[in-house]
C-alpha cells in the first residue's frame, strides 16, 4: 500500500522561494549568501533536518556527523537539505528532570517546522526525550516527516561482565551501599561504563523509544537497533535522506502513518521488547498530538498476553549490540504477526506495510530474541494497576519486577518527597524492613515538577546487607527505563494535586495485586475521604518563567503529561508573511 500525491505540484516552501516578488526575493535572497545556485529553488522538495546534537546530549554527540549523511542521501534524490539546530532536552544534564522540558522541547520545534520553507523533516534523535519531543512537533505540524536515530552505544565490560548503561549503575551503587563492592571499585566501573558514542546499550528509554518510532512505522525497518559507531547506521541515515523526498512528493504525513492501529502495533512491541514505562507517557503524548483517542486501558488490553522475548537488561542479560546481531526489531515484529498480535497492514515511512518490511527476516540468536515458549514472561507489557490509592491508573513492569512481590500487602513507610527520601533512607533507625511498601509523594509532573525518574528508590542500607535486593515501592514518578524492581510508577492523580497518594501515613497497609490489576489503601472510604478534606499542598510553586508556565498547564501522567493547550493541534502548516 503506497500513498500517492500528484506530481510536480507545488510545495510549501514555494510560499517562500517561488516567484519574484519582493518578499520572495526578500527570502530567496539572503538564503543566497550561503551560496547556493538559483536553480536549487526551482521548487524541488526542501528537506529540515531537524537535529538534536548538542555537546551537553552525550547520546546524541554524533549526529553532526551523521547529519552529512542524511544531507547526502536528500540531494542523491533532488531534494534540498537544510540542518535546523533544535532544543535538544539532555536526561544527563537537565535539571530538575529532561521530563520537565519535553514538552517545551516539542513547541519549540514545532513553531520552528510551523514557521520555516520546510516540505519535509529528518527528525535526527536518540535520548530519550529527543525522540518524543520531535514527533509530537512533527504530529502537530503533520507534514511528511520521518525519523533517524543515533543508534545504541557497545557493549560495556567490567572484569569480564557485561555492563548495561543506566542498569548496572543503579545494581553498583546498591552493592556499594550493602559493602559488597568498594567506592574505587564503582571508579573503576564507571570508565566502561559508556565506551562508544550512542545512547544507552540497554532497552532504557532510549533504546525502547527508537523501537516505538520503528513499531509506529515512522521509521525505515531495522533502524531501533544498529549501534551508533557501526556503518550501518550512517547508511541508514543516507537511506532515511533518499526516503524523505519521496515522502514529501507523495505527501505521505505523519496522520496517514501514526493510526490506532500503529499505536496499538508499539504497545505490543513494548511489551515483547521488555520497554521502558516512561514509553506509556510518551506515547500518550504523541497520539493526543495526532489526534488518536489512546489510554491506559488500551496500554493494559493490548499488552497484557504478549510475552516478552527479547533478553536484553534490564529485564534480562544482554545488551542492544546482541540484539542488532540478532536481527533486531524486525524479527519482534514478524514474531508478533505470527502470533496474530500485529496490525499488518499498518503503513509505514517507506510506503510499504509492516508486514511486508519483515515478513522475511531471520532471528540469527534465539538466546536473544527467544522463542515464545521461552519468554522472560508470558504475561509482559506495562500492567495498569487501580483502585483508592489510585483512581486514574499507576503503571508497572513485570519483565523488570520480582514475581514473588507482585501480590503483596506491606505498611507504608513514606516519605513526602525526594529530599526527605535522601535525607532518611540511609538511617539504621529508619523503621522498615523487606515486608514494608516504600511510598514517595509530590514527585509527579507538578510536584517535582516535571516528573523525574527518580521511582526506583534505593532499598536501605540495612535491608541491603540481608542480601534482599527488591521491595514493593510506589510513587507519583517516573523511573529509568534501565531501571529494574517492583517500581509502582506514575500514580495518578499525583500527590501534588491532592490525590490519594498524598494523604498515605507511615504504617498503614497497602496491597499489590498484579493478577488483579489493583492497588488499595486499606482504610475506609470515609477516613480516606476526611485525610483527603482535610489535604493542604506543601510544595512550592514556582512563580515565573517556563517551570510556571509548565505547572499552570501540565496535565496527568494518565493522560501522557502534555501541555493542556497542545493536544490535538495538527495542522496549519503555513502561515501569513510579514514582509
Amino acid at each position: 500500500m503506497t500513498k500517492k500525491a500528484e506530481w510536480p505540484r507545488r510545495l510549501r516552501s514555494q510560499e517562500w522561494y517561488g516567484g519574484t516578488s519582493r518578499d520572495v526575493i526578500y527570502h530567496r535572497g539572503w538564503m543566497k549568501n550561503q551560496g547556493y545556485p538559483h536553480d536549487l529553488f526551482d521548487g524541488r522538495p526542501v528537506i529540515g533536518i531537524l537535529n538534536t546534537w548538542s555537546d551537553m546530549t552525550p547520546c546524541n554527540g554524533h549526529l553532526r556527523e551523521l547529519a552529512e549523511k542524511v544531507k547526502a542521501g536528500i540531494w542523491e534524490a533532488g531534494g534540498f537539505p537544510m540542518e535546523v539546530p533544535v532544543f535538544s532536552a539532555s536526561e544527563n544534564t537537565f535539571r530538575p528532570t529532561a521530563m520537565m522540558y519535553r514538552n517545551l522541547a516539542a513547541l519549540a520545534i514545532e513553531e520552528t517546522i510551523r514557521g520555516q520553507p520546510m516540505d519535509g523533516c529528518v527528525l535526527m534523535v536518540g535520548c530519550d526525550k529527543t525522540t518524543p519531543s520531535l514527533i509530537m512537533a512533527a504530529a502537530s505540524v503533520d507534514l511528511p516527516s520521518i525519523v533517524v536515530t543515533g543508534g545504541p552505544m557497545l557493549n560495556g565490560y567490567f572484569r569480564g561482565e557485561r555492563v548495561g548503561s543506566g542498569t548496572h549503575l543503579w545494581k553498583f551503587s546498591e552493592m556499594v551501599k550493602a559493602g559488597e563492592m568498594t567506592q574505587e571499585e564503582f571508579l573503576e566501573a564507571e570508565a566502561s561504563m559508556s565506551r562508544s558514542s550512542g545512547t544507552c546499550n540497554t532497552m532504557g528509554t532510549a533504546s525502547t523509544m527508537a523501537s516505538m518510532a520503528e513499531a509506529l512505522g515512522m521509521a525505515l525497518s531495522g533502524n531501533a537497533a544498529i549501534p551508533g559507531v557501526d556503518s550501518r547506521r550512517k547508511v541508514m541515515a543516507q537511506l532515511t535522506g533518499r526516503r524523505i523526498v519521496q515522502m514529501v512528493k507523495d505527501d505521505l504525513k505523519p496522520s496517514d502513518i501514526m493510526t490506532k492501529q500503529a499505536f496499538e502495533n508499539a504497545i505490543r512491541t513494548n511489551a515483547a521488547i521488555g520497554g521502558s514505562t516512561n514509553a506509556v507517557i510518551h506515547l500518550l503524548a504523541m497520539a493526543g498530538r495526532v489526534g488518536i483517542d489512546l489510554t491506559l486501558d488500551d496500554w493494559d488490553r493490548c499488552g497484557r498476553d504478549v510475552p516478552t522475548i527479547v533478553n536484553l537488561m534490564p529485564s534480562g542479560k544482554y545488551l542492544m549490540e546482541e540484539f542488532f546481531y540478532a536481527g533486531g526489531l524486525p524479527v519482534v515484529l514478524k514474531r508478533l504477526g505470527e502470533a496474530g498480535l500485529l496490525h499488518k497492514d499498518a503503513i509505514t515511512v517507506s510506503g510499504e506495510t509492516v508486514w511486508n518490511e519483515v515478513k522475511d527476516v531471520v532471528n540469527w540468536n534465539e538466546d536473544v530474541i527467544l522463542p515464545a515458549e521461552k519468554a522472560l514472561t508470558q504475561s509482559g507489557g506495562i500492567v495498569v494497576v487501580r483502585g483508592n490509592l489510585a483512581p486514574k491508573g499507576a503503571v508497572l513492569k513485570p519483565s523488570a519486577a520480582s514475581p514473588h512481590l507482585l501480590t503483596h500487602r506491606g505498611r507504608a513507610v513514606v516519605f513526602e518527597d525526594i529530599d526527605d527520601y535522601k535525607a532518611k533512607i540511609n538511617d539504621d533507625n529508619l523503621d522498615i524492613d523487606e515486608t514494608c511498601v516504600m511510598v514517595m509523594k509530590n514527585c509527579g509532573p507538578k510536584g517535582y515538577p516535571g516528573m523525574a525518574e527518580v521511582g526506583n528508590m534505593g532499598l536501605p542500607p540495612k535491608v541491603l546487607k540481608k542480601g534482599i535486593t527488591d521491595m514493593v515501592r510506589i510513587s507519583d514518578a517516573r523511573m529509568s527505563g534501565t531501571a529494574y524492581g517492583t517500581v509502582v510508577l506514575h500514580t495518578s492523580p499525583e500527590a501534588a494535586v491532592g490525590g490519594p497518594l498524598a494523604v498515605v501515613k507511615n504504617g498503614d497497609m497497602i496491597e499489590l495485586d498484579v493478577p488483579n490489576r489493583r492497588l488499595h489503601l486499606d482504610i475506609s472510604d470515609e477516613e480516606l475521604a476526611r485525610r483527603l478534606a482535610e489535604w493542604k499542598p506543601n510544595h512550592e510553586l514556582p512563580t515565573s518563567g517556563y517551570a510556571w508556565l509548565h505547572q499552570q498547564h501540565v496535565q496527568g501522567a494518565d493522560t501522557g503529561a502534555d501541555l493542556d493547550f497542545l493536544k490535538g493541534c495538527r495542522g496549519n502548516a503555513v502561515g501569513k508573511d510579514s514582509h
